[in-house]
């Protein structure tokens, strides 16, 4: 019975704010800058999707009255088909920049977790949580962001 109790004081607990370590880290500026570079891109594209739009409503608009139904249904139809290729691009173009943003940080992540659990061994951590919002914070546990990244060797 006497033993069980000690354990609990042997436990050490850390606490580490992993978004402040990786917006630290100078991959990720790079990275950021290769994003910001892809979106441009993307920007660029659907700006000429969109251009096209517009110059295919006011033709529309510009139709006169006494222009055939079908004529009309027919540039109807095309405005309807550029709005779908725009909503398509748009899709493709959101999932795109997502993965290629999951496979640019994946490394980063997987740098910065196997730092985390060295620190943990290193200091015989019981447990480190990510410091979201701390509401209290007792005497027993440790902010270890400072050591994980002299770990990684940020200042």
């Amino acid at each position: 019975m006497i033993a069980f109790p000690m354990s609990l004081f042997a436990q050490k607990f850390g606490v580490i704010n992993t978004q402040e370590l990786i917006q630290s880290l100078p991959e990720v500026k790079t990275i950021q800058e290769q994003m910001q570079a892809a979106t441009k891109k993307y920007e660029d594209e659907f700006a000429k999707l969109q251009e096209e739009f517009n110059k295919k409503f006011q033709e529309f608009q510009a139709l006169e009255a006494s222009t055939p139904e079908t004529i009309k249904e027919r540039r109807t139809q095309e405005l309807q088909e550029i709005d779908t290729k725009i909503q398509r691009f748009r899709e493709t173009a959101q999932e795109d920049l997502q993965r290629q943003n999951q496979q640019l940080m994946a490394p980063v992540q997987e740098k910065v977790v196997k730092a985390i659990q060295t620190v943990g061994a290193e200091g015989n951590y019981t447990f480190i949580f990510e410091n979201v919002m701390p509401l209290y914070s007792g005497s027993d546990v440790t902010d270890v962001t400072p050591l994980v990244k002299t770990a990684l060797g940020i200042k």
